[in-house]
């Protein structure tokens, strides 16, 4: 599964693309080297060696979808590329690189696999709408 942020959601409405918020969930169609968007899709109705029939579609920039990890956040919720972690000591961005999943350290130079943070982490935003986030350092300090 695959999500999009698309910053303008008037086409979406006027073309039925189901969407929650600014995101679109559906399936990946890479455009291939000469196209500069790729798309999200619905479900598959019909393939054959010329075309591709989709339940529906949306373009998006190419290289902007991010993918599940497959992992569910201490509250549940789905955790995706992009999305902002919190726990008790940081906050941290999850990202995809050398095969895996992992937590970037806001505001510092650790990352951790996300497979050992996502139990005691929650998903508070995302890096497209909640830029804020990426901005403070979490304090955990108790003076």
């Amino acid at each position: 599964m695959f999500r999009a942020y698309i910053k303008d959601t008037d086409d979406l409405d006027y073309n039925d693309v189901p969407h929650k918020g600014h995101f679109v969930y559906g399936n990946l169609i890479e455009g291939g080297n000469q196209s500069n968007t790729d798309a999200i899709v619905g479900d598959l109705l019909e393939v054959t060696d010329e075309y591709i029939n989709p339940e529906w579609w949306c373009s998006i920039e190419k290289g902007s979808a991010e993918q599940a990890t497959g992992l569910k956040d201490a509250n549940g919720k789905e955790i995706y590329e992009d999305d902002v972690l919190e726990n008790p000591k940081y906050r941290s961005v999850v990202k995809f690189g050398s095969g895996s999943f992992y937590a970037d350290v806001i505001g510092a130079v650790n990352r951790f696999p996300l497979a050992g943070e996502w139990q005691t982490s929650v998903v508070i935003g995302n890096v497209h709408s909640n830029q804020e986030l990426l901005e403070a350092q979490h304090d955990t300090r108790t003076d």
